[in-house]
């Protein structure tokens, strides 16, 4: 009960200071071993360039990891998500919730007792249903890429990282017949993590997750190793 508290408590405090994908954490599955899931993402603000207003999501999704050797893990991911798009001037575009997916790697570079470092690429791409606007057909796919930085340190009951990374976002838009790849705000392009590992049994284990500064994003995991 004490470590759920605690985590409830960092969960909370890392969605309210939180400023795209999310990077799972140092926690990887053993060489042809299996990590299983389900994630919520939630990408609250992220800006666009030229002055295009900005985008939130949110995203479901079920995880499955597996470990093609004890240093090396390859990360997929199958769910729904939803777009909504704020123009600086206009109204907004509601798309609503249908197919995402995602996929990416995990490389180890230290493990020492404790401590760990992880350097990993994650992709996540959103395909919602178009929506209508004042008569104007909309149809939009939200691309998500990132390269991380992550070191953690096992302290028992929990064990938190921190790490940067480099981001973009792009949002594929077509009005009718015009398409447009407009994408996010090249000057908030790097941006911290911080995260959190709470096991809840021998195999089941949570995952909090909050990043700052290149977007406003949240995501939250429970996990089953096999």
């Amino acid at each position: 009960m004490r470590t759920l508290t605690i985590a409830c408590f960092l969960s909370m405090c890392l969605f309210l200071y939180a400023q795209a994908a999310p990077c799972y954490g140092t926690k990887m599955p053993a060489k042809k071993g299996f990590f299983a899931g389900a994630q919520v993402h939630s990408v609250l603000d992220r800006k666009l360039e030229h002055d295009s207003g900005k985008i939130r999501s949110a995203q479901y999704f079920v995880l499955l990891s597996y470990g093609l050797f004890d240093w090396l893990s390859v990360d997929l991911k199958g769910g729904a998500g939803n777009i909504k798009q704020r123009p600086c001037a206009g109204d907004d575009v509601n798309y609503k919730i249908n197919f995402a997916g995602g996929y990416g790697f995990r490389l180890k570079l230290v493990d020492k007792g404790k401590i760990k470092a992880v350097f990993g690429f994650q992709h996540i791409s959103v395909h919602p249903s178009g929506s209508e606007v004042a008569g104007i057909k909309h149809k939009a796919i939200l691309d998500d890429w990132q390269t991380s930085l992550l070191v953690s340190c096992d302290m028992g009951k929990v064990t938190p990282y921190a790490g940067t990374r480099w981001s973009r976002v792009d949002y594929i838009h077509r009005q009718d017949s015009d398409r447009k790849r407009t994408m996010s705000d090249f000057g908030k392009s790097v941006g911290l993590i911080a995260g959190l590992d709470v096991p809840l049994s021998e195999k089941i284990w949570l995952n909090l997750e909050g990043q700052a500064f290149d977007s406003e994003a949240f995501s939250c995991s429970v996990n089953y190793k096999f």
